[in-house]
């Protein structure tokens, strides 16, 4: 499969291009606008073609030209607002920018190209004149994709940030490049069992503190890692591991950096013009024009854009509560109702629907998920039904209440077990994804290892019971670099992941871990069949705070697999602590997190238990099971085979 143009010439824009375009429905519109490499009365060159409705006068600057700002112009199309034109002699790896001047104030300006593929390494600014050529090698995984992205197949994501996963330290510890990372990433999450990476946002961003969540280049994979090939190349060693890669789409807000989106035209043609609505009080960013059709039409060919060209799997787009409420982190009077007098902003609701129908209408076998931070309803339902049409959400109040009541010392948890169980009151509400992300491991949060309390052993005890009742709960996983071997100093976007702790028994311990517990989350159908419904989850006890104990089953869909997952969240081992069963024999231990090869002490049930005929917790039969301190333990019956 490929991404190379067949034929030379480039199509200009027509009638239907640009009705299309006006009324927010053109969702090709980047093999449109943009430069684009082609011929013109057997010339070899580019066309150039940008949207800036209210300059007097566009033209290009460049390598070509010597940045000479009234050489190359081009022509508008009637009364379009589209600037457009060809330039015979550009070549590909030439640097440009519009120079646009507007019909306002004597503003000028030069801007980088909306929908450049491929930008300078900043802190330089212009775009590059590039192609899409690429050669891929992932049919098969295209072609098999629906077959393993169901929700009832597994999915564990290994979040990732490019820059600081691993860097060249006897080289000035700079950047590895996309292809220095794809012989090395794809084949480190596929040993660790995940199925899917999340990759913080690539697209070009200037201000890399931000750490690619303010975006410029929208089309344009970050150059510090390599060419936009490079990124091909990347995922497409992902393909070949078998793992799928989700990518951090930031449609909410965008920065004020002078060669971006903003005042584009010397008028705010893609933020609102007032700040109440057009400025982002946390971030400090421009917040998108959601009512305007031209935007939407940008925003949404972008999206599928990264589905046709870069063969992604999904799109996780942040921070959409904000994009959902008017008076987001504002205070009275800094905020606009609308039309009905209320706070949710109802362009933005409109836009965040159609984005997810047309995606899933091209690509109906990948994942939008939300990270939607509020109780806002419908997030992960249909349109249809009146949602916002993703596939899954963030489930932010597990995230929440679990490290907040694992930081806690163990002798103070059974005064907060609600903590542990008010998750199950909402949990199947949504599809949700049990995220241990990126934003809770920075801006002095400390790691996650750092957070767990006692000494290192029951620091390290801590966080094996946190993953292994993570990966028991029913809902998709998540789980940030750095987090799978006990990273101590919490992330530093600026440096490397501290690999050299693995040397060590109780981070290769734990690194161990998480391995098997995706192994067993991938083969074993009570874990991941049924995982937004009740039909797969059944409590055993949820009110045992005195001994801050929890059990409860998992089921496969057609109940010939059950697992029940015994936790305790203090040092003290339980020994013959009563467990219901609901089958009589032996129920195999296919996992424990207190396992010496795990960095444990030993603690566990010599493989298997067999059930007693007593009734218990409303079951018939009964389990005296040892459960380790500070320890995760699982059971697993399977309904005999009929000969």
């Amino acid at each position: 499969m490929t991404n190379k143009k067949k034929g030379g010439e480039v199509v200009q824009l027509g009638d239907t291009d640009l009705h299309l375009f006006n009324e927010g429905r053109h969702f090709r519109i980047y093999e449109k606008l943009g430069c684009h490499l082609g011929t013109k009365d057997t010339k070899e060159g580019a066309y150039f073609s940008v949207w800036a409705p209210n300059a007097n006068r566009v033209s290009v600057v460049g390598d070509f030209n010597g940045w000479e700002k009234h050489k190359d112009l081009l022509s508008p199309i009637g009364a379009t607002g589209i600037w457009t034109g060809f330039l015979p002699g550009v070549v590909k790896g030439q640097a440009y920018k519009y120079h646009i001047s507007s019909n306002f104030n004597g503003y000028t300006v030069d801007k980088a190209d909306p929908f450049a593929f491929y930008a300078e390494l900043p802190p330089d600014t212009a775009s590059i004149v590039w192609d899409l050529d690429y050669e891929w090698k992932d049919e098969s995984w295209l072609k098999n994709r629906k077959e393993f992205h169901g929700f009832d197949k597994a999915c564990s994501i290994y979040e990732v940030h490019l820059g600081s996963w691993a860097r060249k330290v006897e080289e000035d510890s700079r950047f590895l490049t996309y292809r220095e990372l794809a012989e090395k990433l794809p084949q480190y999450v596929k040993e660790l069992g995940f199925t899917h990476v999340e990759l913080l946002p690539v697209q070009e961003h200037p201000f890399y503190p931000s750490w690619g969540y303010q975006v410029t280049g929208y089309f344009a994979p970050t150059s510090r890692y390599g060419t936009p090939q490079d990124f091909m190349y990347l995922v497409d060693k992902f393909h070949e591991a078998g793992i799928g890669v989700i990518l951090d789409w930031v449609p909410s807000h965008f920065p004020k950096d002078e060669h971006g989106l903003g005042y584009f035209d010397g008028t705010h043609l893609f933020e609102h013009s007032d700040w109440r609505q057009g400025y982002h009080p946390d971030w400090g960013t421009l917040i998108f024009n959601y009512g305007r059709f031209e935007v939407i039409n940008f925003l949404i060919s972008n999206a599928l854009f990264w589905f046709r060209h870069y063969h992604l799997d999904g799109l996780r787009v942040d921070a959409v509560a904000s994009m959902l409420y008017l008076d987001y982190s504002r205070k009275e009077g800094e905020w606009l109702p609308n039309q009905y007098g209320g706070r949710e902003n109802l362009e933005a609701l409109s836009f965040i629907r159609q984005l997810n129908e047309e995606v899933y209408r091209e690509f109906p076998d990948i994942h939008m998920i939300a990270e939607e931070s509020t109780a806002w309803g419908l997030v992960s339902r249909p349109t249809s039904v009146g949602g916002l049409g993703f596939g899954m959400k963030w489930d932010m109040g597990w995230m929440h209440d679990m490290l907040e009541y694992v930081k806690k010392d163990s002798i103070h948890r059974k005064f907060h077990h609600n903590s542990l169980t008010f998750r199950m009151l909402y949990a199947f509400s949504e599809n949700f994804v049990l995220s241990l992300s990126h934003d809770e491991v920075v801006h002095g949060k400390g790691s996650l290892i750092g957070k767990m309390p006692g000494d290192p052993w029951q620091k390290f005890a801590n966080l094996r019971v946190l993953y292994s009742y993570m990966y028991a709960q029913p809902g998709k996983k998540l789980l940030f670099m750095g987090s799978e071997f006990g990273q101590w100093k919490e992330w530093d976007f600026t440096q490397s992941l501290d690999w050299n702790l693995i040397d060590w028994p109780l981070h290769k311990g734990l690194q161990r871990l998480v391995a098997e517990l995706n192994r067993i989350y991938k083969t074993e159908t009570a874990f991941h069949e049924v995982e937004f419904g009740w039909e797969g989850f059944e409590w055993l006890e949820a009110n045992d705070a005195e001994n801050s104990v929890l059990t409860w089953i998992r089921k496969s869909r057609d109940c010939s697999e059950f697992i029940i997952a015994v936790f305790n969240f203090t040092p003290i081992p339980r020994y013959n602590y009563r467990v219901g069963a609901p089958f009589e024999g032996v129920w195999a231990e296919i996992f424990n997190s207190d396992a010496k090869d795990f960095g444990g002490s030993g603690h566990g049930n010599f493989g298997g238990l067999e059930t007693v005929p007593a009734e218990w917790q409303g079951r018939p039969f009964l389990l005296n099971v040892t459960i380790p301190p500070l320890g995760g333990v699982y059971f697993k019956w399977k309904k005999p085979q009929i000969v």
